[in-house]
């Protein structure tokens, strides 16, 4: 029988999808016994972006998290994602930065890199492929996904093919980022992506917005694809992915054997479950068919961020003209696949055409480097009233003789104090001083995962309003008593 891998992505992917990453090391906690112990092949654990969400919403030490992390999945191979061009944010990152920050990620613990670029610049994703593999690391490239007219089975395969050719590549990895692969386009496209790399081993991953991917997933078993993205059920779903528990379900159905301890399947849930109710987190449900999927193709991990940054901005009740407003830029842009950056680029530019109400009056340099050629070659045909509108732009103009920043270490260096540790450095060069001066005085992260004051106060007023004759309320262990009395 055929053995199939599983890739946990509870901690990353899935609550990137439903948390827009705000999941703290204190609320992991309790999740890393049975994670450790749950027989995954790869837990996929963090990257830039979750970097940021940490030490910008709450100041948490973005290295001390992941220390925490990785000490609580000891054996484990553990991963992170990096886009071939950048780290954090959409502007390009010095080649030397991108370097030092693969070598300090391996040197705590994350060795496992899926290394992505949309618009499949194969040179660049070559280099770094090399890049992580002379770092002691391991490679994924990945066949990024999109539901376009440019892209054709011929196009991902032929890609796939250049990808199981480079050194130190053990496995490739595919994603269907918006959830638009359709089962029909599986059927197809698996297999050729499968025959254009030989015996190389194969992930799926796929988020479950169209309620598909379970679909899918089982076309990509029989298509002979080795390895199975889920995430732990309250964290599946919806814009994350399909759920450990029914995979395995799935997988043993089928005839295919599994490393998965089932038993720590519930335990994970409960605990997800506490944590997102205690947070204020959303809970993974399966997603109702909605064919205007097809033409937004909003990334599962980019939807719970745009609805955050609606929400700061009152424009929380605009998703839906958003949504509609995206099928044009996208096609306007020259239909680039959607995943991290451009599917970015693309809402943003959404957002400004639909508040200006002069489409593309307002055009952000990410876009006009885009444009430019800048981020890659674009595979398909932009339309040229929108070309030339931001071409003949000042900002564009100024941008057109743009080359990639190439310093030195030592040149970047110079910038902040000497003597700073290389996880300060980059923290301070991809973020900012004042972000990382107010992380320092805020201390050591918490990672007690006990309930707060404030939540166990709260249960102590309900249970006291359950019980609204009570003259009096206590609490007592062998340590300690508490006695809470009415006032006469």
């Amino acid at each position: 029988m055929t053995h199939i891998d599983f890739v946990e992505q509870s901690l990353r992917d899935g609550q990137q999808s439903l948390w827009g990453m705000r999941m703290r090391a204190y609320e992991a906690a309790d999740t890393l016994p049975y994670l450790a112990e749950g027989g995954y092949r790869t837990i996929d654990l963090t990257g830039a972006g979750m970097f940021t969400v940490q030490l910008r919403e709450y100041f948490d030490d973005p290295w001390a998290t992941l220390d925490f992390l990785v000490a609580g999945l000891p054996g484990n191979e553990l991963r992170s994602g990096l886009r071939t061009i950048s780290a954090v944010g959409f502007a390009h990152t010095p080649q030397v930065v991108l370097d030092l920050w693969i070598q300090t990620l391996i040197k705590h613990g994350a060795t496992s890199f899926w290394l992505y670029d949309c618009l499949y610049d194969m040179e660049i994703m070559k280099h770094m492929v090399g890049v992580v593999r002379d770092a002691g690391g391991q490679p994924v490239p990945a066949i990024m996904y999109g539901y376009t007219s440019v892209h054709d089975d011929a196009f991902f395969a032929e890609r796939a093919s250049q990808m199981a050719t480079w050194d130190g590549v053990e496995s490739i990895y595919f994603e269907d980022a918006a959830g638009v692969l359709k089962p029909e386009r599986a059927r197809t496209l698996l297999p050729a992506i499968r025959d254009a790399v030989g015996q190389t081993p194969l992930e799926m991953h796929a988020h479950n917005t169209t309620g598909l991917a379970q679909h899918n997933y089982i076309i990509a078993l029989e298509s002979g694809f080795n390895r199975l993205h889920t995430a732990s059920r309250p964290l599946a779903n919806g814009a994350s992915l399909p759920s450990t528990e029914m995979m395995a379900d799935i997988v043993e159905y089928l005839g295919f054997t599994h490393s998965l301890d089932r038993s720590t399947f519930a335990p994970v849930a409960e605990i997800l479950t506490r944590v997102a109710k205690d947070g204020g987190h959303l809970l993974g449900v399966p997603a109702e068919y909605d064919p205007r999927i097809y033409d937004h193709q909003l990334p599962g991990g980019m939807t719970g961020t745009l609805i955050n940054q609606l929400g700061r901005h009152g424009m929380g009740d605009r998703l839906p003209e958003v949504l509609a407003a995206i099928p044009q830029v996208r096609r306007d842009l020259g239909e680039p696949i959607m995943a991290t950056p451009f599917s970015q680029f693309v809402g943003i530019q959404a957002v400004l055409n639909i508040v200006t109400g002069d489409p593309y009056s307002i055009v952000p340099d990410e876009v006009v480097h885009y444009v430019l050629g800048h981020y890659g070659p674009v595979a398909g045909t932009m339309n040229q009233e929108v070309l030339d509108r931001i071409l003949s732009s000042p900002r564009a103009k100024a941008l057109e003789t743009w080359t990639r920043p190439d310093p030195s270490l030592a040149e970047l260096r110079s910038h902040f104090s000497p003597g700073i540790s290389d996880e300060e450095f980059l923290l301070r060069y991809m973020m900012s001083n004042e972000e990382v001066d107010a992380m320092i005085s805020k201390g050591p992260i918490r990672t007690d995962p006990r309930r707060s004051a404030n939540a166990i106060v709260d249960a102590v007023t309900d249970l006291i309003a359950e019980r609204s004759r009570a003259t009096s309320f206590s609490v007592a262990t062998p340590e300690y008593s508490v006695t809470l009395a009415k006032q006469a």
